[in-house]
């Protein structure tokens, strides 16, 4: 690790007493690991610091400006982890996160969408922790993955944790899961050979439950090929608690692709039960109005929320209706949590959220 001693220690505070990786065996497949929900009390939140002009171009400012606003809200409920590709950049990120964020060059990232790249943790209920590699391609190789394929296992080396590779090929942001076994995903981001050629949904469902512990998968139809994700489902979809799911739905006059892919998550989950036989309550929360940005890829998610101890952080529009009524639903699907609303409209014009940009790693 290349951060002065300082830094090290300070790092080693936060992930605290680890064992050696090569001590480890890989995690075994299923045998009591499960991902648990996105609710449970948190150790850390892991991020990336996003610096590739070819990637972003002139929106590179911005972006920046604001993955250091959500690091440093973040940092306020609990530590944050910001990966940078080298000694130069951590510092420029340093400078902006503030020192509230320890930021690490050991572990090199070509983009910011640490929910996708990083690994997913999984505990076994007795107090261990490991972790899942859903086999990061650069989102069907529809962008460069160089470092970013190799983020997972970085984090879980620096853990000193058990890690298994999934069997199937896939990103955080594609998979929800309630924690109580039961896990949700689109068709259009898994069943897809951009990432699982060759691979039924059913080999898929099967390598999907297995890697999160979970017994049963719902499907959505998803919307193929229209964004780089091929349609997370963790922008329109979010559990936030054993049957209960909450779907953002588009104001009635909007008709467009995504528009009917709401409407139809909407109508799939109001029908689905869950595994252990509950039908699912569906909350419906509305998507805004008006926006800001004028962008065609522009994220208009309230529901791309990122979970911390004590709190929600998510985004809000500038309509004060419906920026209103996700704070109030958010506020009543988490009571005891404070909901934190930020304009971070240049990420979002980026096709992500702020959900998309972190990955929280539970306590054991």
């Amino acid at each position: 690790m290349n951060d002065l001693p300082a830094g090290k220690r300070l790092l080693a505070a936060l992930l605290g007493p680890r064992r050696s990786p090569g001590a480890l065996p890989d995690g075994p497949r299923g045998a009591g690991w499960r991902v648990p929900a996105d609710d449970v009390p948190h150790a850390r939140t892991w991020m990336s610091w996003p610096s590739r002009r070819s990637v972003w171009g002139r929106r590179l400012g911005g972006v920046q400006q604001d993955i250091a606003l959500i690091a440093r809200t973040v940092a306020a409920y609990e530590p944050v982890i910001m990966c940078a590709p080298d000694g130069t950049t951590a510092e420029a990120a340093r400078a902006a996160c503030g020192p509230g964020v320890t930021v690490i060059d050991s572990i090199p990232t070509d983009d910011l969408w640490m929910r996708d790249t990083c690994a997913v943790f999984r505990r076994d209920g007795r107090g261990n922790l490991d972790a899942v590699g859903l086999n990061f391609n650069g989102w069907g190789r529809k962008q460069i993955h160089h470092d970013d394929a190799e983020v997972a296992r970085s984090v879980v080396d620096l853990n000193g944790i058990g890690f298994t590779e999934a069997d199937f090929v896939g990103e955080g942001g594609s998979v929800e899961t309630d924690g109580d076994g039961t896990v949700m995903a689109t068709e259009s981001s898994l069943v897809n050979k951009n990432r699982n050629r060759g691979m039924s949904r059913d080999d898929v469902e099967k390598a999907v439950l297995a890697a999160y512990g979970a017994e049963k998968m719902i499907w959505v139809p998803g919307v193929r090929g229209r964004d780089i994700t091929d349609d997370h489902i963790d922008v329109t979809s979010r559990f936030v608690g054993p049957g209960v799911v909450m779907v953002q739905v588009p104001p009635r006059d909007r008709n467009d692709v995504w528009a009917e892919d709401a409407r139809e998550q909407f109508a799939v989950l109001s029908a689905a039960t869950d595994a252990k036989g509950r039908r699912l309550q569906v909350i419906r929360v509305d998507g805004p109005d008006t926006v800001r940005s004028r962008s065609s890829a522009f994220v208009d998610s309230y529901l791309n929320f990122h979970l911390v101890n004590g709190g929600v952080i998510t985004a809000q529009f500038g309509d004060a209706r419906t920026d209103s009524a996700a704070r109030r639903a958010l506020a009543a699907a988490f009571p005891g949590r404070e909901v934190v609303q930020l304009d971070v409209d240049r990420l979002m014009d980026g096709g992500g959220g702020i959900h998309c940009s972190t990955m929280h790693q539970p306590v054991p």
